[in-house]
């Protein structure tokens, strides 16, 4: 036998959680659906990667041999989420074929060996960046959606982290909408960096990231490493140059409109039940106190739905696609949003209480 471990089920099953998201169900490398077990003195540590995000825990266990192998990721959490008693036992022979026994239960299940597994390694910056997990997690939930999906546009395919004068500016685009957000981080002046962020490697860390409790951050020869509790994600950044995302935000608007953003999102989701997928505007008619939300489609009907405002500037309509308009909506937390516009063919602009802003594109209707 090369390695034996002794670990609560609730232990283990908490690690391969927080790994099992990078592994891609169909991946041609049958390694890569593999979970990297690795126990030593009183821990094991479970590591996956898709060669681009590697995501690694360490969880405490007893540990009468140590040793490595790799285990078919999902299979294995599968069956620990199954199990009925409090402690797990796992030996594993030499031809890394790994005895499983809980209780009354056993499994056998058949791994690779931990050569296969591509060489972890995580990038040693110079200059690191700590925040609070929740603001930085929060931060993402705010932005990371309005990051491109067109992969012709590649250096859209995720969300653009600056780290300049004192703060962390976050911006996400994909040329339609924009999402951006700040926050004061200390760090040297000569630490200052940007970098871009892959879409993965953002959702990746919305799902595990804490609600308490520190962030470290450093970035180095184009990777980029998130350290906090007993989690370590490491990714490739993307390679390129971000576009000058301050020049499509309006200097200036001529109306301001107060809305309450439940009630609008309310509203939108409702009135958007008749859109197709090709018609998709919701025209906003904003009006002394009043906004009037309505959609018309052809083959299918029409919905128009109004609900109060505080505004008394002129008359303006105005043509969204509501998916965009409810996407800010649903990840702010404040009970009342601005709207800024100048008139029917100038861009949109939410805002809100925090430094956060939102860039909407409207759509040409007939």
């Amino acid at each position: 036998m090369t390695m034996k471990i002794d670990i609560a089920k609730q232990d283990l099953l908490d690690g391969l959680q927080a790994v099992q998201n990078v592994v891609s169900i169909r991946s041609t490398l049958p390694i890569l659906s593999n979970v990297l077990v690795t126990a030593e003195k009183d821990r094991v540590s479970l590591t996956t990667t898709d060669l681009d995000v590697t995501v690694k825990c360490t969880v405490p266990a007893k540990v009468p041999r140590g040793g490595a192998t790799t285990l078919p990721a999902r299979r294995l959490a599968s069956i620990v989420r199954e199990l009925s008693d409090q402690r797990i036992e796992i030996e594993v022979d030499d031809k890394d074929a790994a005895s499983v026994t809980c209780g009354a239960s056993f499994f056998r299940i058949m791994g690779l060996p931990e050569e296969e597994f591509p060489p972890v390694t995580v990038p040693e910056g110079k200059f690191s960046y700590t925040m609070e997990q929740a603001v930085f997690g929060e931060m993402l939930r705010k932005t990371a959606y309005a990051a491109s999906t067109d992969e012709t546009r590649f250096v859209l395919n995720g969300v653009f982290l600056s780290f300049k004068s004192g703060k962390l500016v976050m911006v996400a685009t994909d040329g339609r909408r924009l999402a951006l957000i700040e926050h004061e981080v200390d760090f040297p002046e000569e630490a200052a960096v940007d970098m871009i962020l892959p879409s993965k490697v953002a959702s990746e860390l919305m799902h595990t990231l804490g609600s308490e409790g520190e962030l470290k951050i450093s970035t180095q020869d184009g990777k980029v490493c998130f350290e906090f509790d007993s989690i370590i994600v490491t990714s490739k950044l993307i390679d390129g140059n971000y576009p000058n995302f301050r020049q499509v935000i309006p200097a200036e608007c001529e109306e301001h409109i107060k809305v309450d953003r439940e009630n609008l999102l309310a509203a939108l989701k409702r009135v958007s039940l008749v859109t197709t997928e090709k018609s998709a505007a919701t025209k906003l008619t904003f009006g002394k106190n009043k906004l009037t939300v309505a959609m018309e489609t052809p083959d299918v009907g029409e919905a128009h739905e109004t609900i109060p405002i505080k505004y008394t500037g002129k008359e303006i309509t105005v043509a969204f696609n509501p998916e965009y308009m409810m996407d800010p909506l649903k990840n702010l937390a404040v009970d009342e949003i601005g709207i800024e516009l100048t008139d029917d063919l100038s861009p949109g602009v939410i805002k809100s209480d925090m430094p956060f802003l939102y860039v909407l594109m409207p759509m040409r209707v007939s």
